[in-house]
């Protein structure tokens, strides 16, 4: 048995989530993630505090068989529905309202369990929840809040709105998790659902584990016994909040960031007929800069639909034809975004993260004088950081992988070439 599985045991047996174990003996959640895939050891002095943590010695863990009591919830499934975007499928097909009102009912319910860490009794879990403009998007929505709250916990609803503004709102107002309801780049008749932690990233693969096993109907997996779970009763049952103040909060954060004033600036928008139909006007309106939208008519059926970051050829056209001094491209969900220069060319998620990581490194403000792409980035882009002194670490694909390797190394920048672009 590895390192990494025995350490899955203990913390599953100790009903313990990964977020709960990396605050104990601080570190990020994506190191306690990747210990447990065996895609890293912990350093010798984190050792040290998981065998004082679990009472263990330090050759039970590195050498023989660790000696737990075993549940039955220690055993590992192979995720089916959960994927590095989420579970994402087409709408009553692949993704149904029945399993969307099981994610809500286990989530509901798990952050009130000793499961997730929680040790309050009686502890009332709240949880906000985003969607883009896709019709499935109001389904699955009701079906999910209709969970969260029959399980006891209050569900605090942003509307329309981008999956970042899910993510921070998540993390800054103290909520136990949060939920975008979108597919993102894909065509109207998908949908997915992504599920945020309190520290508003993507949830960890053993905890959406834990959902898929509720979604089965594997409650022993969950240490459950009876045939469901518990069902809230009377005042136990969660309340519906409207949230969107919420999401007007994150404008007014991503007002607050800006370093110059867009006055004077003519600026093209292709919203996709997505979640930034709702802010990007408002946005850079505020700025003070001068805005030609398109793709700000969402109908239900029109997400991605000729327009946004997959279709770009029509700003590249409006830009160039209407003197504009650049554009911005959306995805549905607004989580990637490609520009346009003024001669109507496009500027992908590689060339801005080389504007960026420049931008960075003359300021001294890029940490580790790196850079942090995929595989899937153009060679050009490493040559030319290269060519500026910037060293390029290579993930796989997936933004989510970006994400942890900046984390595990205190990163600045980094992103894909299709648009999802990180800064921290």
């Amino acid at each position: 048995m590895t390192i990494g599985e025995k350490l899955s045991k203990l913390r599953i047996a100790a009903n313990m989530s990964q977020e709960a174990l990396a605050e104990k003996i601080s570190v990020s959640r994506q190191s306690i993630s990747k210990w447990e895939m065996n895609q890293a050891q912990p350093q010798i002095d984190k050792i040290v505090q998981i065998c004082e943590l679990f009472g263990i010695t330090a050759d039970q863990l590195l050498k023989g068989d660790v000696e737990i009591e075993t549940t039955p919830s220690s055993k590992e499934r192979v995720n089916k529905y959960f994927g590095t975007d989420g579970f994402r499928g087409e709408a009553n097909l692949t993704l149904t309202s029945m399993q969307a009102y099981k994610v809500g009912r286990f989530l509901g319910w798990y952050y009130s369990s000793s499961l997730s860490g929680c040790t309050k009794t009686g502890y009332r879990p709240r949880i906000v929840v985003g969607k883009d403009t896709r019709r499935s998007s109001y389904m699955l929505e009701y079906s999910i809040v209709a969970g969260i709250t029959a399980s006891g916990a209050d569900a605090y609803m942003l509307h329309v709105t981008t999956t970042p503004s899910v993510s921070y709102v998540t993390r800054q107002d103290g909520f136990d998790c949060g939920i975008m309801i979108t597919a993102s780049h894909k065509p109207f008749y998908d949908n997915g659902i992504k599920v945020i932690n309190r520290f508003g990233e993507k949830l960890d693969d053993k905890t959406t584990s834990l959902i898929e096993a509720y979604i089965d109907g594997d409650l022993n997996y969950l240490g459950v016994t009876g045939k469901d779970l518990p069902l809230a009763q009377r005042e136990k049952i969660g309340c519906i909040i409207d949230y969107v103040s919420g999401r007007n909060r994150y404008l007014g954060y991503l007002i607050s960031i800006a370093s110059n004033s867009y006055k004077n600036l003519k600026i093209g928008l292709d919203c996709a007929n997505g979640a930034s139909w709702m802010l990007a006007k408002s946005l850079f309106g505020a700025l003070g800069a001068q805005t030609v939208v398109i793709g700000a008519e969402p109908d239900g059926l029109n997400v991605n639909n000729g327009c946004g970051s997959t279709h770009i050829e029509n700003l590249c056209k409006m830009v160039k034809e209407q003197h504009l001094d650049l554009g911005f491209a959306f995805d549905g969900d607004c989580d990637r975004c490609l520009a346009v220069d003024e001669n109507g060319e496009v500027v992908d998620g590689d060339a801005i993260m080389y504007i960026l990581g420049k931008r960075l490194k003359d300021r001294g403000m890029l940490n580790g004088n790196t850079v942090v792409a995929t595989v899937m980035s153009n060679s050009g882009f490493f040559k030319s950081l290269e060519k500026i002194g910037i060293k390029c670490e290579q993930t796989k694909v997936g933004d989510r992988f970006v994400y942890e390797c900046m984390q595990e190394h205190d990163y600045s920048i980094g992103g894909e070439q299709s648009g999802h672009v990180i800064l921290k």
